[in-house]
């Protein structure tokens, strides 16, 4: 692990994270598309921390700012297996500059949209442009897992779900599902 990912992790296990409350279908908020971050300060600093604390409590492997009501162009990942040692990475300001032909197809699920998973079919591969935490800018080529949870988290800072990516009658389905036990919480 490098020296900022060790110094990273370090903060992860800081007693100064905040676990936060993932925003949930029916939410408006979830298609807001999110702003870009202008400075990386000791507030981006402290929502990557907290979105790293909210991820792995979940557990996810994706978390985008704006699924814990924060409309910023940033997600946090993790791929690595429980067993292994985690593997955190920030993505601040992405962008995908290249998709490929080929597509793959990866059943998904969401923080945002507990407990429902679809196949999705996307590119096999991107490329995707962004900034770390020190503002350094990066651009790395991914396939597999890895290309299609940046899409997704991408799709997230956009307004766009994974549902958005399935048949109407299936998304239209799980909308009507998740605002029906909203309405009930409500109650």
């Amino acid at each position: 692990m490098g020296t900022r990912l060790t110094a990273l992790y370090a903060r992860l296990t800081s007693p100064t994270m905040a676990l936060h409350e993932i925003v949930k279908i029916p939410d408006k908020r979830l298609r807001l598309v999110s702003e870009p971050v202008k400075r990386i300060d000791a507030g981006i600093r402290k929502l990557v921390d907290d979105l790293f604390e909210t991820m792995y409590a979940a557990p996810g492997i994706g978390l985008a700012a704006i699924q814990i009501g924060v409309p910023k162009r940033l997600f946090t990942m993790d791929l690595s297996k429980k067993e292994e040692n985690h593997e955190p990475q920030v993505f601040i300001n992405p962008e995908i500059t290249w998709t490929s032909e080929e597509k793959a197809t990866y059943e998904e699920g969401c923080l945002s949209i507990p407990e429902y998973y679809e196949e999705v079919e996307r590119p096999s591969q991107v490329k995707v442009k962004y900034l770390d935490l020190e503002g350094k800018e990066h651009e790395i080529k991914a396939e597999g897992l890895l290309a299609t949870c940046l899409q997704h988290e991408i799709d997230h800072i956009n307004g766009v779900l994974f549902i958005d990516h399935i048949s109407k009658l299936k998304r239209d389905r799980v909308i009507k599902k998740f605002t029906k036990a909203a309405k009930k919480v409500e109650a």
